[in-house]
């Protein structure tokens, strides 16, 4: 039997994977993916359940002319009942796993992005509801994703059944804040024996009218970019010498050019700005339309902030 904690008084496991946990099947498939990548970095799994209590006084859950039908210690145990169940599901996908469960009442984006704070990753699954609903209705894999302290993964629904995968793709813009989504994309690679793309977006007439495609490697004229992408993975290639890497150029925009063919790839990575960067203003949306456009699993990592280094 696994302990769930309710109280706070166990923290997480510093640098553990962190996995949210509701129940339903979208849950589960971030349960299946993160007791994959715990088992294969061998690194602690800690699952998470919050469930958000109306906004009343605790005085109003209770007792004659109660507004709600549930208390606080219910919503508990209900939320320690979903974190016991992916919890066990963890287990049973790899027996001996080092497993720890937490259930909060709390609005979940606030939970996890504070528990990111001290995390390895947070993973977490995604309904697939597409840009216009997730902007009406909030989601909160997009929230947590913009606004967490580490790498989120966001399992979304598989898109394209029946093709073959083609590896991990990987946004690159060629600044040295990037540096921390290569080298993501890199270790991913590494742990799950697959090819690594890596992709620079190159905005021009052309892409403006056509859209998004793919640059022939034979096309002139554009070793300039070619050069930067080269440097970008450069120094991390020579790391993970196992990982076979290819270096593609595309026309358009950049969150055009990662979402396009998301069901062609096992996962895919995108870069985010720091949260208080002015260039987070500009390009915030790139990793946010990619999380909520795609039909594979992605993880958004945080970009270096200048600011800090200096």
């Amino acid at each position: 039997m696994i302990a769930i904690d309710t109280t706070g008084e166990h923290p997480i496991p510093a640098n553990s994977i962190v996995v949210a946990a509701d129940g339903s099947d979208h849950a589960g498939r971030a349960v299946h993916w993160a007791a994959e990548q715990a088992f294969l970095e061998r690194r602690p799994l800690s699952v998470v359940t919050t469930v958000h209590a109306p906004d009343v006084p605790t005085s109003a859950w209770i007792g004659p002319g109660a507004v709600h039908p549930f208390n606080p210690q219910q919503l508990l145990e209900g939320a320690r009942a979903l974190a016991q169940e992916a919890a066990d599901l963890a287990l049973h996908l790899h027996p001996g796993l080092d497993v720890s469960g937490v259930a909060r009442v709390g609005d979940p984006r606030q939970v996890l992005v504070e528990i990111s704070r001290n995390a390895h990753l947070v993973v977490m699954g995604s309904r697939g509801r597409g840009v216009f609903r997730s902007k009406v209705l909030g989601s909160v894999s997009a929230a947590v994703s913009r606004d967490a302290g580490c790498p989120v993964v966001v399992c979304r629904p598989q898109g394209g059944a029946g093709e073959a995968q083609r590896g991990i793709l990987v946004g690159a813009d060629g600044t040295p804040e990037s540096l921390p989504v290569i080298e993501f994309a890199f270790h991913q690679a590494s742990l799950m024996d697959l090819p690594l793309t890596a992709v620079h977006a190159v905005w021009d007439s052309v892409g403006a009218v056509h859209g998004p495609v793919m640059v022939s490697p034979r096309e002139s004229g554009l070793d300039e970019y070619r050069v930067l992408l080269g440097e970008s993975v450069a120094g991390i290639s020579s790391k993970f010498p196992e990982v076979p890497v290819d270096l593609r150029l595309a026309r358009g925009m950049a969150e055009d050019c990662l979402s396009d063919t998301t069901s062609l790839w096992n996962l895919i990575v995108v870069g985010r700005h720091p949260v208080d960067s002015l260039l987070r203003l500009v390009t915030g949306s790139v990793a946010t339309t990619v999380v909520e456009r795609s039909q594979t699993t992605v993880a958004v990592v945080p970009q270096a902030d200048p600011a800090a280094e200096g």
